[in-house]
């Protein structure tokens, strides 16, 4: 996996995380469905590189 995707993915995963937990403290819930969309981006990127690294070997 690329360096950069792969920062890019976890740093999406942490952002959505903080998010979700945020708006699930204020009882937000439209911020708390911003974070599991944003999880749910970085987990999507990571399985993507991971895949790409599978068929480069």
């Amino acid at each position: 996996m690329s360096g950069t995707e792969k920062g890019r993915a976890k740093a999406e995963q942490a952002k959505g995380k903080v998010k979700e937990a945020t708006g699930r403290a204020v009882g937000n819930e439209s911020m708390t469905a911003e974070g599991r969309a944003e999880k749910a981006k970085g987990n999507a990127r990571q399985a993507k590189e991971k895949i790409k690294d599978v068929f480069k070997s």
